[in-house]
């Protein structure tokens, strides 16, 4: 390529050498900030703060009970009896899935697994997911289930039915005779809502077939079971951000209580593999041992290389990215709560010259060098001697 360039080009001139003249710099006008609206604002605010506690005090949610305060939220007839209704129930507390915890608005927060499809759900991991958030200090207000509220959501889609706005999708017909031989059409049978969402998809899926089960979709699932739990502030990840509208007509649509739903975007890490899909691959591969393998980035991987549960909130609540960040606020974390420690694997004779030797000596060493005060410990250095 470099030849290609000089061939075209030819060579570098005194003229191509010189370093480029100074521009004077012309000072700018300032222009008057626009006022920006509630979601923009939640990314200006969070950038200075430093723990999950003081991000929540800078973001501008919305108070309990005006929802209808927030872009994009629908409004009909009865928007306004039902948020009534919701704040008796609630008391005027704020109600969100885990994550975060509210603590900063006198809230409560449920965990909920979204087991919307039994034949993929594995004990292991309901188990490890409340370990890790209990390890993270936080105290679920109620565990709680998708699966739940299976039987009101059928229900549900049922009304749907009936009111014209939904219908089944059967991709093949099949006779009596092939349905009495228990005969079905696996995943064709599906029930669709009519309304078209914000990225043009039409009639999305409510539920679908599987081995004369009916499993429902989590767009169905999750915002009817937020209206259940009266959730206050739905949060979930971009992706989702195209479907908020279909979460308000559903919600609308069945006349129950809507919540608003707020999105935020993913937390990626450089230099690492944080995908589901592609740390099953690794541990389906025996590239690596499991989820606590402690080259991966997940949870209890960083706990089992001893991370502080309190540095995780720390990074998260400062939006970083880069795994070096993390592990300098492990060493800020370790500083004022890991009392120092002194092990010699290896032990090599070494003879200090010039150091007075009036019989054994005994030096103290603090055990936390930036907060002397908190103690200390002992340490005897044997065999010294002025000379070898």
């Amino acid at each position: 390529i470099e030849l290609q360039i000089l061939s075209l080009l030819g060579p570098k001139t005194e003229a191509d050498l010189a370093p480029p003249p100074k521009v004077e710099k012309v000072a700018k006008p300032k222009v008057a900030k626009p006022v920006s609206s509630n979601k923009e604002s939640i990314e200006q605010d969070s950038d200075s703060a430093s723990t999950i506690t003081e991000l929540m005090k800078k973001v501008q949610f919305h108070k309990p009970g005006e929802n209808f305060k927030t872009d994009g939220y629908v409004i009909h007839e009865k928007t306004m009896n039902l948020l009534k209704q919701h704040l008796k129930t609630t008391g005027g507390q704020v109600r969100t899935r885990c994550p975060p915890e509210p603590n900063a608005n006198d809230g409560v927060c449920f965990l909920r697994y979204g087991d919307t499809n039994p034949e993929k759900e594995e004990e292991k991991f309901f188990i490890g997911i409340k370990d890790m958030v209990e390890w993270l200090e936080y105290k679920p207000y109620q565990v709680t289930h998708s699966s739940d509220n299976f039987g009101q959501l059928y229900e549900w889609a049922k009304l749907l039915i009936k009111k014209g706005l939904a219908y089944v999708f059967i991709k093949k017909q099949m006779n009596e005779g092939d349905m009495k031989n228990g005969m079905f059409n696996e995943g064709a049978d599906i029930l669709r809502m009519k309304v078209t969402l914000e990225e043009g998809k039409l009639d999305p899926v409510a539920y679908q077939l599987v081995q004369l089960v009916h499993i429902s979709t989590y767009d169905y699932t999750h915002c009817l079971c937020d209206s259940i739990e009266n959730i206050t502030h739905s949060l979930c990840t971009k992706e989702f951000q195209s479907r908020r509208s279909f979460y308000y007509w559903l919600c609308n649509a069945l006349d129950i209580y809507c919540p608003v739903q707020w999105e935020h975007g993913r937390l990626n890490e450089y230099y690492t593999v944080v995908s589901k899909r592609k740390i099953v691959k690794l541990i389906t591969e025996k590239i690596v041992h499991d989820w606590d393998d402690p080259r991966l980035f997940t949870l209890t991987a960083l706990r089992r290389r001893g991370f502080p549960a309190e540095t995780i909130n720390n990074f998260c609540a400062g939006m970083g990215v880069d795994p070096q960040k993390l592990e300098a606020g492990v060493k800020d974390a370790l500083d004022f709560t890991a009392p120092r420690s002194m092990v010699v694997l290896v032990p090599l004779k070494v003879t200090i010259l010039n150091f007075p030797f009036d019989g054994p000596t005994t030096i103290d060493v603090p055990d936390f060098p930036k907060e002397v005060q908190r103690g200390s410990h002992s340490v005897t250095p044997s065999d010294l001697h002025r000379s070898i």
